[in-house]
């Protein structure tokens, strides 16, 4: 038996960063997050008799892809925490990559663990005909593997705030495109980024300042104001990485180049009153987003930058 399923990855305007004690991947404040359905996450499951256990292996055909030992036992850890619950029998042969860099801030683990609960969801399914699960409830299982991946599950929109994300109406479809700034492996991961935050002095108000800035975002949203869709992107990046180098010990993501693109955004906007939204991950790299209309100069202002695009250059 072999089954596959791919998943987005997704981009959050308003970020997760910080969980609340206890584990499970609760975030300490909501996020909202748009989907990138041109970075995709691949996972095909194999029932392999010979195995005594579960193993894991790239998919070939896509990006290379090396999960470190952390992040392969998390990956697996989480198939078998979804055999368990829905109880599939056997052992497979777990096999998944993206048609993105992995590990460079483009939330590689968003997609990549939905596509494993979309797969094992079609796994169970051919072992249980009468189960049903909707996506709010994938979302939740979802959360168990990676915070961000609950949002995966929802498109365009999603917004996160409990146990699993819910798919939300905005009237504003997207292009995206990412400048890659550094496509290695960051030097923090995100799940030690989440550890870390907490020990900055900016800490005991960032839930507080999300919520108010996820207020500020769905009104400016729903009026489709551009101007100050951009503002309260620009500074909820900024308020994440503030917490990065503020920490204890302090890290930091952004480097030379991702403060000269930066910069050069900001003239942009400076200079045609106009210009893409603008965010980051935990990472170096630069995620813009931008209206239809602006496609034939986002040509020009991504001359010369690395870059990967929801359209065709």
């Amino acid at each position: 038996m072999k089954v596959e399923a791919s998943a987005p990855s997704n981009i959050a305007l308003i970020k997760y960063m910080g969980k609340e004690p206890g584990g499970r991947n609760r975030p300490a404040n909501p996020s909202l997050s748009y989907t990138l359905e041109h970075l995709r996450s691949f996972v095909t499951l194999e029932k392999i008799q010979e195995l005594m256990i579960d193993e894991w292996l790239a998919l070939p055909g896509f990006e290379p892809i090396e999960l470190s030992q952390v992040g392969l036992k998390k990956f697996m850890e989480h198939f078998m925490r979804l055999k368990l619950q829905w109880k599939i029998p056997g052992n497979y042969r777990v096999q998944s990559a993206n048609n993105f860099p992995a590990d460079c801030g483009l939330a590689s683990s968003a997609s990549s663990f939905a596509a494993l609960t979309l797969a094992a969801y079609s796994l169970a399914q051919a072992h249980d005909k009468n189960l049903e699960c909707t996506r709010e409830e994938l979302s939740q299982f979802s959360r168990l593997g990676s915070g961000s991946s609950c949002r995966s599950m929802f498109s365009p929109w999603a917004e996160w705030s409990g146990e699993g994300a819910e798919g939300i109406n905005v009237a504003l479809e997207l292009e995206h495109a990412v400048i890659l700034v550094d496509g290695d492996r960051k030097s923090v991961s995100s799940s030690e980024a989440h550890a870390r935050v907490n020990t900055s002095l900016l800490w005991p108000g960032r839930p507080d300042r999300a919520w108010a800035r996820l207020k500020e975002l769905k009104t400016a949203l729903s009026r489709q104001d551009w101007r100050s869709i951009y503002d309260v992107c620009w500074s909820e990046f900024w308020d994440m990485h503030a917490l990065f180098e503020t920490s204890k010990p302090s890290f930091g993501f952004m480097s030379r180049g991702t403060l000269d693109v930066l910069d050069q955004l900001r003239q942009l906007w400076l200079r045609d009153k106009d210009g893409p939204i603008v965010t980051m991950d935990a990472g170096a790299n630069v995620h813009l987003l931008l209206r239809s209309d602006q496609i034939g100069r986002a040509n020009t202002w991504l001359s010369g930058y690395k870059t990967l695009r929801s359209w065709s250059e």
